[in-house]
């Protein structure tokens, strides 16, 4: 059939035949495929006629023949046969907590399973990309639709799932958190800086060469760790690893796989080996566990000693973020599965997805069952919330055993001087470190009568735009893709421009670029004045300063604007996100932009960022409390967490579109406090048992959790609650009256202990809990205590915030809730 395509030379008039070639996009030579023919009325828009056609969707790629083509002025009716060539892509076969410590047996288990569906034993070893069989039991595989149907009807599969892709997500900011290697009375010199702990870092790799990774002082490699170092392209196990990076492992079966080619070390501008190009992977490792290195700066800008937050921490490293830093699932799970294995502490994923997003034991998100392994084995899995906000209901990773990290600024700016032709100055906000720019003519399009464009938007500027040579260019951005300002400076400055002076809403994110050419924000009121200067001015001019750094007040900590936000649409009554870090104008080390330069350093911004400083806190609360459980060690940083400015006290403002309070939506229990998280007073605690509870409660059956967590599960006929799991948060989407919940909480400070109950109500509605004094004794460790939330309300509300918190004069243990009426009964007939 294949000889008898043709390609699209285009419409030949009415009524004529016409068969376009759409050849597939990779040589699948040799593959079974699944054919399947259709035939279907589509409608092209005329224009939209090509000579080849391809789509990709991952499991299928579609060939179409089309004929029997009639035209219309605008529009072509097609009656097409379509011939659906389902060529094999990755597929991840799940099939739960391993059943036995025999890693050999499972993976020759595999390789069975697959070779009975396939039909030989040589056919499962071409398919097979991956067998996981450290932290769970699975694969991965290529694998038709059939196929795939086939092989989710086996006894022991509990979901097949379709291979795709994550995407990724300083000096002053450990200091800002209160852990400075110059205060001996502080959470980092009482664990000796996280000695012993291990943190595992999913992202990009890392460039090992930077003096922020080096071994300095470190005694042996721990015990417990069953890891390793591996070689490849530009990366040598033996000289690149230390008794910092003690493992370094790189994952791309599943991205070649579905990508279709070989590695392409030019067209990937990567190496096939753990080293780090895209920077992400180095960036986020030196935060959380990075050494000790002092004087550094950018470019003069925020010097000071550079560290990770558990400097003696030792990092292993699973590289899986390719081609700008996409990283395949069947990548991700594995590195997961080995991370287990090799005994880290604390994984640290900045990887998400876009919504819509899929639930605990749905298809399409490894993340949530690999962290749950994960968990069960007692490593605490630390996550970015993502970088969708401020859109409500945006916030990534949402499994309730996952800490989910919000992005916060700190208390550094970067002022840059704006001075007017008229000597009037404001501030602005930039990472500029070239010279005085001296008065130079500032200009605005509409300043310049052009006709097309009435306003001045900064993403219509490019390198066309000749107009901008010799000048400062103002512009106005109005949406949250950053991306397009990066794209409008580069455009302008090919154009020739001296500069650019960019009005966005009110953010503390610093757009952060290499050279120096000087691109200023300011915020909507100063751009306007700007602007109103330019217009009554007969030759309005501009002189840009160089920024300096500033620290400490009148800098306040707000929540970043691109910080995804509660609501949890996967689960309401789980709060997310848990709690928030800095995120903002982060520096830490990366890989150079030149190679023949050994360290080198930058700014960078998101939750991404954020992710890794509660690794590096995690680390140093594992050392000081290693029997505390993931949740435990969840409830220490919620409830200790800052709700106000930690230096000035202010209220934290959460910024968008329009500037607010932040509420346990933004920020979760509030901005993580290190030294508090130590000694907690009292912890909510969990377990896999609870964790069982909560999936009984989604309406999971029983089979499928029970494969899961490796025993047989009978859920209660009665029904279960979520509310009831013992987070320390409170979250009731749905409360008609009243409602009354339990909790439970363990003393893990002084024996002889009473707390007493503190009520921050939310407005309209009342908390009454019981009892209101808890007291422990040596006999007295965990006592539950009951919630009762009513309202008056009878109508549906928004989402109300408020408190509960037990103290004892010494701890402030402290519980957001969040809690909304809603009678769903209205909407029924």
């Amino acid at each position: 059939m294949s000889s008898e395509w043709q390609s699209a030379s285009g419409p030949r008039g009415p009524g004529s035949l016409l068969k376009i070639n759409c050849a597939p996009l990779f040589d699948h030579a040799n593959e079974p495929m699944d054919i399947i023919f259709r035939t279907t009325m589509i409608i092209i828009h005329y224009n939209s006629i090509t000579d080849r056609c391809f789509w990709r969707i991952f499991g299928s790629s579609f060939i179409r023949n089309v004929e029997n083509l009639k035209f219309t002025s605008l529009y072509l009716g097609v009656s097409a046969t379509r011939e659906f060539r389902m060529y094999p892509s990755v597929h991840i076969v799940y099939m739960g907590k391993r059943p036995h410590d025999d890693l050999e047996l499972i993976t020759s288990s595999h390789h069975d399973m697959l070779a009975h569906v396939l039909g030989s034993k040589q056919e499962s070893a071409a398919s097979m990309v991956y067998s996981y069989k450290h932290g769970f039991s699975g694969f991965a595989a290529k694998l038709t639709k059939s196929q795939v149907q086939r092989i989710a009807d086996l006894p022991g599969v509990i979901q097949v799932i379709p291979n795709g892709f994550y995407k990724v997500q300083t000096t002053r900011s450990w200091n800002y958190l209160g852990l400075s290697s110059n205060s001996p009375n502080n959470l980092l010199h009482e664990t000796n800086m996280g000695d012993g702990s291990i943190i595992g870092v999913i992202d990009t790799g890392i460039w090992p060469e930077n003096e922020a990774f080096n071994d300095k002082g470190l005694g042996p490699i721990p015990k417990k760790w069953k890891g390793f170092c591996e070689s490849g392209v530009g990366f040598n196990a033996t000289t690149n690893c230390n008794k910092k990076i003690i493992g370094a492992r790189y994952f791309i079966k599943g991205y070649l796989a579905e990508y279709g080619k070989p590695f392409n070390a030019t067209e990937f501008n990567d190496y096939l080996s753990p080293r780090d190009t895209i920077r992400h992977g180095t960036h986020t490792a030196s935060t959380a566990g990075g050494s000790l290195v002092d004087n550094v700066s950018y470019k003069g800008l925020a010097t000071g000693t550079i560290k990770g937050g558990a400097p003696k921490a030792r990092l292993a490293i699973y590289k899986v973020g390719w081609n700008g830093g996409s990283g395949a699932f069947a990548d991700v799970l594995k590195a997961i599965d080995e991370a287990i294995h090799d005994g880290v502490d604390v994984l640290s994923l900045s990887l998400g997805l876009d919504i819509p997003l899929y639930a605990e034991m749905d298809k399409r998100d490894p993340i949530y069952f690999g962290s749950f392994h994960a968990v069960a084995k007692g490593i605490i899995v630390v996550c970015s919330a993502g970088n969708s906000g401020p859109i409500a209901g945006s916030v990534e990773d949402l499994a309730p055993w996952v800490l989910t990290i919000a992005a916060s600024t700190i208390d550094r700016s970067f002022p840059t001087p704006i001075i007017l032709g008229n000597n009037q100055s404001f501030i602005g906000q930039a990472v500029y470190t070239g010279t005085d720019t001296g008065f130079t003519s500032l200009i605005y399009r509409e300043h310049l009568d052009i006709e097309e464009v009435s306003v001045s938007y900064c993403d219509s500027l490019s390198e066309n735009d000749t107009w901008v040579a010799g000048h400062v260019v103002l512009c106005f951005h109005t949406s949250h893709d950053e991306g397009a300002i990066e794209m409008a400076r580069e455009g302008i400055k090919q154009a020739g421009a001296l500069g650019m002076i960019v009005a966005k809403m009110t953010s503390k994110t610093i757009d952060i670029f290499i050279d120096d050419f000087p691109c200023v924000q300011v915020n909507y009121e100063t751009g306007t004045k700007l602007l109103h200067y330019l217009r009554s001015s007969r030759n309005p001019q501009v002189r840009l300063r160089p920024s300096k750094t500033h620290i400490g007040r009148p800098i306040s900590t707000s929540l970043a604007y691109f910080s995804s936000r509660g609501p949890n649409t996967i689960t309401p009554a789980i709060l997310k996100p848990d709690i928030a870090a800095p995120g903002v104008n982060i520096f830490a080390a990366v890989a150079p932009s030149d190679i023949s330069v050994k360290s080198e350093y930058a700014i960078m911004s998101g939750t991404s960022m954020a992710a890794p400083h509660v690794s590096g806190i995690v680390a140093l609360l594992k050392s000081l409390h290693p029997n505390w459980s993931p949740a435990a060690i969840k409830s220490a940083l919620v409830t200790t967490a800052w709700t106000t400015d930690p230096h000035s006290g202010t209220p934290i403002f959460a910024e968008g579109d329009t500037t607010k309070l932040a509420d346990p939506f933004d920020f979760g229990g509030g901005i993580v406090n290190p030294n508090s998280a130590r000694d907690p007073g009292l912890i909510y605690d969990m377990g896999t048992s609870d964790y069982i509870h909560y999936l009984c409660a989604k309406g999971y059956n029983n089979t499928a959790i029970s494969q899961l967590v490796g025993q047989a599960i009978s859920c209660p006929k009665s029904s279960l609650s979520i509310l009831d799991l013992n987070f320390p948060s409170i979250t009731i989407p749905d409360v008609k009256g009243s409602i009354t919940i339990s909790r439970t909480v363990t003393n893990v400070g002084a024996v002889n202990s009473k707390y007493k109950a503190k009520i921050d109500a939310p407005k309209g509605f009342t908390v009454v809990v019981k009892p209101e004094i808890l007291v422990f004794n040596s006999k007295t460790k965990r006592i539950s205590f009951a919630i009762t939330i009513s309202t008056s309300y009878n109508y549906n509300t928004e989402y109300c915030f408020g408190s509960l918190s037990w103290t004892d004069g010494k701890h402030n243990v402290r519980s957001p809730i969040s809690v909304k009426s809603e009678f769903p009964d209205l909407y029924e007939n």
